[in-house]
C-alpha cells in the first residue's frame, strides 16, 4: 500500500544531504567539542560553523543562538529561564490562549510560583487580539510569548505589528515560538524586534533533537540545565554534535531554497483547500485564508457530522498519515485549544483534520487524497446519528451541554 505522509508539522523527513553531513560525525569526529585535543576541536570548529548556520537564516548574530534539544525545550528555556531573570522588575506574564503546550504549560507552573498569567484572545481566523493585547500590558509586564505561526490553523502573526505594540507600552522582553515557521519563511529577528526566538530543526528537515532559542544580546535568562559551561553557560550538557551539525546544515539549505519550497509546497496545499469543499459538502476551512499569512502547507478541516479520531484511523488505514485536530486520545471528546480559543462549536471541530506538507509530497499523492477522503467522509456519516437526524430534519443536533450549531462564517472558505 502506498504510503503518504502528511504530518510535516510533527515532523519532516530528514534531508538526504543533511544525513551524508552529519554521518562523520558518529563515527569519525566523535570527539567531545569542550576538549582540547583535535579530535574535540573538529567538533568545536563544526558546532560553532553550525551556530552561523542558523543565526544566518534568522539574521542574529552566531552568539545569540543557544542550542537547545528541541523546540519545547527552547519554549521552556525563554518562559521560565526569562521569568526567572527578571523576577525582580515584576511578575505580570502575557502569553496567547493557542500557544503550544510547551508555552502554556510552563506558564501555568509559573502562575502556581506566584507570577500572573495573562492570555491573549484571538479572532475566529486565529489573529492575535491587538486591542486586547494593548490594554493587558502594565508597568510590572516582564515577558510576552505569542507565537510566530500557529502549527494547527497556519495563522501567521504580524509578529513586528506586536512586538511594536509591546516595546511601547513595557519594558517587557517579547518572546516568539518560531517553530512551525522557521526555515519555511523568511525570518528576519532585527526586522521582527523580538528579543527571544524558538527555533527547531525536526520541522525543516533537519534531525530530530536538534534546536535552539534566538536570545538576543543583553537579554537575560536564567539556565534551566545547570552543570558545565556548555553554551556559555545557558545550557549545560554534552553537546549533540551530529544533530547541531544536521541542524546547522538543514538551515543553509533552507535558506537558499526557500522561495522555491513555498511556491511548490503552495499550489499542493492550495489544491486541497479548493477542491476537497468541491467533493464534500458541510466542510470548513480552519485559520487564515488562502493568503499571505496562512503557511503554505497548513490545510486543516473541520468536516461536520464525523468525528476527527475516526477520520484519522480511516485515512492511515488508507496509507494517508494526517492529524487530527480534536484531543480524542483523551477520550473525552474535546477540540484543541487552539480552536476552542479560535471559536469553533464543539461538535463541528470534533471532524477536524490537519493536513500539513512539505517539499518531499507531489500532485500524485494530492490525487490520491481527494480520491480517498471523500468516500471515507461518506461512510462515516452513514453510521453517524447526527448527520441521520440532520437529513431527517434538516435541523442540527446539540452535540452535548453547553454545544451549539451556527453557520461557522468564521470557518467557510
Amino acid at each position: 500500500m502506498k504510503q503518504i505522509y502528511l504530518d510535516n508539522q510533527s515532523n519532516t523527513k530528514l534531508d538526504e544531504r543533511v544525513f551524508e553531513i552529519m554521518k562523520p560525525f558518529f563515527t569519525e569526529n566523535y570527539g567531545n567539542p569542550q576538549s582540547i585535543y583535535s579530535l574535540g576541536s573538529v567538533s568545536k570548529d563544526a558546532l560553532e560553523n553550525a551556530r552561523k548556520q542558523v543565526a544566518g537564516l534568522i539574521n542574529a548574530a552566531p552568539e545569540e543562538i543557544i542550542f537547545t534539544s528541541c523546540g519545547t525545550e527552547s519554549n521552556n528555556l525563554a518562559i521560565k529561564g526569562i521569568a526567572e531573570a527578571y523576577k525582580d522588575k515584576g511578575s505580570h506574564i502575557i502569553v496567547s490562549a493557542i500557544e503550544h503546550f510547551s508555552v502554556l504549560n510552563p506558564a501555568k507552573r509559573l502562575e502556581k510560583a506566584g507570577f500572573e498569567i495573562s492570555y491573549v484572545s484571538v479572532d475566529p481566523k486565529g489573529n492575535i487580539d491587538i486591542n486586547q493585547l494593548e490594554k493587558l500590558l502594565r508597568k510590572d509586564t516582564i515577558l510576552v510569548s505569542i507565537q510566530h505561526a500557529n502549527p494547527e490553523v497556519g495563522t501567521i502573526q504580524n509578529i513586528k505589528k506586536l512586538a511594536e505594540i509591546v516595546k511601547n507600552s513595557s519594558k517587557a522582553v517579547f518572546h516568539t515560538d518560531a517553530v512551525a515557521s522557521c526555515g519555511k519563511i523568511d525570518i528576519n529577528v532585527a526586522d521582527m524586534g523580538v528579543d527571544a526566538l524558538t527555533i527547531a530543526g525536526s520541522v525543516m528537515y533537519g534531525p530530530k533533537g536538534s534546536a535552539a532559542l534566538y536570545l538576543k544580546k543583553g537579554v537575560k535568562i536564567v539556565s534551566l540545565l545547570e552543570g558545565g559551561v556548555q553554551e556559555n553557560s545557558k545550557r549545560a550538557g554534552t553537546e549533540n554534535v551530529p544533530a547541531i551539525v544536521g541542524f546547522g546544515a538543514a538551515c543553509a539549505i533552507a535558506k537558499e531554497e526557500m522561495s522555491k519550497n513555498q511556491a511548490y509546497v503552495r499550489k499542493l496545499r492550495d489544491r486541497l483547500i479548493s477542491e476537497l469543499p468541491q467533493k464534500i459538502e458541510h466542510i470548513y476551512l480552519n485559520g487564515a485564508p488562502q493568503g499571505e499569512n496562512r503557511l503554505h502547507g497548513n490545510v486543516n478541516f473541520s468536516i461536520e457530522f464525523v468525528e476527527g479520531e475516526a477520520l484519522f484511523l480511516m485515512l492511515d488505514a488508507k496509507g494517508i498519515m494526517a492529524a487530527s485536530g480534536s484531543a480524542c486520545a483523551n477520550k473525552n471528546l474535546k477540540i484543541s485549544h487552539v480552536l476552542s480559543a479560535m471559536g469553533v462549536d464543539v461538535a463541528v471541530g470534533q471532524g477536524s483534520i490537519l493536513f500539513t506538507l512539505s517539499k518531499f509530497n507531489n500532485n500524485e499523492e494530492i490525487d490520491h487524497v481527494l480520491e480517498v477522503f471523500p468516500d471515507i467522509v461518506k461512510k462515516l456519516r452513514e453510521i453517524s446519528p447526527l448527520y441521520s437526524h440532520f437529513i431527517k430534519t434538516g435541523e442540527r443536533m446539540k452535540a452535548g451541554p453547553g454545544t451549539d450549531y451556527h453557520d461557522h462564517e468564521h470557518c467557510d472558505i
